[in-house]
């Protein structure tokens, strides 16, 4: 058995908070250049701002983005691993520490319908597990900001609707809220399970660097086809790519969920 100390992991989520809020993951990066030196016309112009954003944000330690975001958090936590104490206090103690540490934005109010009080430490996290074999234990941190957020969808398609069905409702959805979440996008599509199921898929597809599949890539095609382009000024890419994860369902449905993430793809990973 492993033992994990929870001043450890408080102290990696702090470091992944920071870490996620200033500067992109290396691959995000390459995505965004490339699009830079593909881009054409107004849009070009867009993505020249967007790679210098995230240069200066890395290089003076400050945010990617004012909207510091809700931290969604997922687990994988091995049967041979075990700790003692609350871990999702520790997770939370982490966050904030890296909050007022690093002088980001409190967004989070703690009762969404009363009086909507901002505890002024972007906590509770939101905190996904999932338990596996051996000693593992895995720390993926996704920045979600509430301009994309509020570009999520969920669809109940029927059983028969397949991927034709999947690629029609993501095209749906780009058109309808692609411009508000601050493209060029990076698509998170969650398929199967139940309703709750689907939207965490979604948003464990935003953080999947696997090479996309052939039907990944063509709904990226169609969705920039689209020509909605970075900022939605016009161009070559509404999207940089879709990842799509799976999860068995129901006989009687097809759960698909959508999660539209701006630009500033932002998250990190940690093993302790």
């Amino acid at each position: 058995m492993r033992r994990i100390l929870l001043d450890d992991l408080k102290e990696a989520v702090k470091e992944l908070y920071l870490q996620a809020n200033f500067s992109l993951h290396p691959f995000v990066k390459e995505q965004l250049e490339k699009a830079y030196e593909e881009e054409i016309g107004r849009g070009r112009e867009v993505m020249k701002i967007i790679v210098e954003n995230f240069k200066i944000a890395e290089r003076e330690k400050i945010p990617l983005c004012q909207d510091t975001g809700m931290a969604v958090v997922f687990l994988r936590i091995g049967n041979e691993v075990y700790w003692e104490g609350d871990i999702e206090e520790s997770i939370n103690a982490g966050i904030k520490e890296a909050v007022k540490g690093g002088y980001l934005r409190a967004s989070t109010v703690l009762s969404p319908l009363d009086k909507r009080v901002n505890p002024g430490d972007n906590t509770p996290a939101i905190i996904h597990y999932e338990l596996v074999k051996g000693e593992v234990f895995e720390i993926t941190l996704l920045v979600k900001g509430f301009g994309s957020e509020n570009a999520t969808f969920l669809h109940l398609l029927s059983p028969q609707a397949g991927w034709e069905g999947v690629k029609e409702v993501v095209l749906k959805d780009v058109k309808e809220k692609g411009g508000n979440a601050c493209p060029p996008l990076f698509i998170g599509v969650g398929v199967g399970g139940t309703c709750e199921k689907a939207l965490e898929l979604s948003k464990k597809a935003l953080c999947d660097l696997s090479p996309m599949k052939e039907e990944e890539e063509e709904i990226l095609k169609e969705v920039n086809r689209l020509g909605i382009g970075p900022g939605g000024m016009g161009g070559r890419f509404t999207a940089l790519r879709v990842k799509v994860k799976e999860y068995p369902t129901h006989i009687a449905g097809l759960p698909v969920a959508v999660s539209l993430n701006c630009h500033s793809l932002r998250f990190a990973k940690k093993n302790l």
